[in-house]
């Protein structure tokens, strides 16, 4: 008899974890976790020309995208927020980025 119910446990539960489920409108093999998302993210920036050189922390949640950092320019930042906005799985992007100056030193 324990046999009998233990093999009906072990068939719903593995029923249970067969069946797509749904997360927003999503099933299980399309949902981008947000740790897969930041990971895409930090590619994008080391493989950008300018900004691989500053340091930029990359905050993702629920697929929302919060960057805080420096980078060397506007337009890197522009640039850098429109191939993040399209990474499959990201909702929206903010950037809290700041323009960095390289200051030229002076020489004595």
């Amino acid at each position: 008899m324990k046999k009998i119910i233990f093999m009906t446990l072990l068939m719903v539960f593995g029923l249970a974890f067969s069946v797509p489920v749904s997360m927003a409108g999503e099933t299980v093999g399309e949902y981008i976790d947000d740790s897969t998302i930041t990971a895409q993210v930090n590619a994008a920036i080391v493989k950008d020309p300018d900004a691989h050189y500053f340091k930029i922390d990359v905050t993702t949640t629920q697929g929302d995208v919060v960057l805080t950092g420096f980078v060397n320019s506007t337009e890197t930042e522009e640039r850098l927020v429109t191939k993040i906005k399209e990474i499959r799985g990201v909702k929206s992007v903010k950037s809290l980025l700041k323009v960095e100056e390289k200051q030229k030193e002076k020489e004595d």
